[in-house]
């Protein structure tokens, strides 16, 4: 069952409309960030992965182990600007790691496969 939705996907896509046309407030980026957390795990539902965006928000998503206690295995941890260029194609998970804009750790914290999020929900 999926997890039940805080940002209305209006609102999210909105938000996100908004940042791509170069918005910058913090209540837009944050509304746009949350959405596409939950958007991606809607994608990739699970708790092996934990997906951090200070100080917007967090999720947790992949199958495999789930995590209960302490610091997660498997952690992903970028910025706002960064996580936002990466859900929606202008930045790839190869070309951000990089440059150093991604802190990942464990051996399933590796998003390639389901970024940018319009190519992830299009996949079978």
């Amino acid at each position: 069952m999926p997890a039940r939705r805080r940002i209305d996907p209006t609102d999210g896509r909105a938000a996100l409309a908004g940042w791509r046309d170069g918005a910058t407030d913090r209540t837009t980026v944050a509304t746009a960030v949350r959405f596409t957390l939950e958007e991606l795990a809607d994608v990739a539902p699970g708790h092996a992965v934990e997906v951090r965006i200070p100080p917007a928000g967090a999720v947790q998503c992949v199958e495999g182990p789930r995590h209960t206690r302490g610091t997660p295995p498997n952690v992903v941890e970028t910025d706002p600007q960064t996580w936002l260029e990466l859900v929606s194609g202008v930045l790839t998970w190869t070309d951000a790691t990089a440059q150093g804009r991604i802190r990942a750790s464990g051996d399933r914290a590796d998003l390639t496969d389901l970024l940018p999020l319009q190519a992830a929900r299009r996949r079978p």
